[in-house]
């Protein structure tokens, strides 16, 4: 039985909730944080990104994921000018000042694993080779499939 009348959000809310119990498992039982989690690092990865390929990859998030993603969006503004695996991870450290102890490699890892686990592998390549040789270096899992 549908819990919103409508499929199209059951999907949604049901992909979502998926996304962030894999995000608590990494980063601890708080489903606010996991949001945050989430959201600072693919709001980071998009504003890195050319902005059509940055259009791609939102178009295969979840409905509601996506709406965390466009939060924010100033396509004026993109791609930004980190180039270095230590301005991406300030970047994130900075985003999450707000929220309960999480460390920006541990927030970066989680969204990264959750992303190679639910999007196509097409699709996280493409994310994967427009990045900066540095900061790629945060997507290990990825790096070692290439070779």
């Amino acid at each position: 039985m549908s819990t919103t009348g409508l499929e199209v959000f059951d999907k949604t809310l049901q992909s979502t909730h998926i996304w962030l119990d894999e995000i608590m498992e990494e980063i601890g039982p708080d489903r606010h944080l996991a949001w945050k989690v989430l959201t600072t690092v693919l709001q980071a990865l998009r504003d890195r990104l050319p902005v059509e390929l940055a259009a791609h990859f939102g178009a295969q998030l979840p409905l509601l994921v996506r709406g965390g993603f466009y939060a924010g969006f100033d396509p004026s503004t993109m791609p930004t000018r980190w180039h270095t695996e230590e301005e991406f991870r300030q970047h994130i450290a900075a985003n999450l000042a707000d929220a309960r102890a999480v460390g920006a490699s541990d927030a970066i890892d989680a969204v990264v694993r959750v992303l190679d686990r639910h999007l196509s592998p097409g699709q996280v390549g493409k994310v994967y080779r427009a990045l900066p040789k540095q900061i790629r270096e945060l997507w290990p899992d990825y790096e070692a499939s290439e070779t």
